[in-house]
């Protein structure tokens, strides 16, 4: 990533996440991270032990959310609370994907077993996908669904559970005790 393709980005992630200020400093910090990260040489590297022990002082352990910046992510990032979110650094995220709180994306068997999220992604609240799995553009995973298959574009995930009411009659309770059923 060189200056232009960092404004760029960034130009693209700012307004992704107006009126998140937690999220504002996360993506602000992970494309400084993955700007000096890219920097040739020996200077870059040195740069990058600094920038990222801040960054992952601040976005890790601070705020709970593990976004390596080696992570191959489109502009556009949007993050919505962020707490508890674990991406592999081997996935790959599209432009304009939606992370919410308690995220995860990684491996399965391996360690490049990993998913590649395309573009308009987004992940409800504890969602997860593992494994080398696509996820379509424009997918959208609900609430704590868990993928290990594959995901058409457009397409909606969802787990639903059911909750059966069971209406018995119950007898008056005698001497304190209900009754046996």
């Amino acid at each position: 990533m060189d200056a232009k393709e960092l404004r760029a980005t960034l130009r693209a992630d700012l307004p992704a996440n107006r009126g998140y200020p937690k999220s504002v400093l996360v993506v602000v910090l992970l494309r400084i991270a993955q700007f000096v990260r890219a920097l040739p040489g020996p200077a870059g590297r040195l740069a990058y032990i600094g920038v990222g022990a801040a960054y992952k002082f601040v976005v890790e352990w601070v705020l709970g959310i593990e976004i390596p910046a080696s992570t191959s992510i489109g502009p556009g990032l949007r993050l919505r609370h962020g707490v508890g979110t674990v991406v592999n650094p081997r996935a790959v995220l599209g432009s304009g994907v939606m992370l919410r709180h308690g995220v995860t994306i990684g491996n399965r068997r391996s360690e490049t077993d990993c998913p590649t999220i395309e573009d308009d992604v987004e992940f409800g609240a504890g969602a997860t996908a593992i494994g080398s799995v696509r996820i379509g553009r424009g997918a959208r995973l609900g609430v704590n669904v868990v993928v290990i298959d594959d995901v058409p574009a457009g397409a909606t995930v969802y787990s639903a559970s059911t909750v059966t009411r069971q209406s018995r009659r119950r007898a008056p309770e005698v001497g304190g005790q209900a009754p046996p059923r």
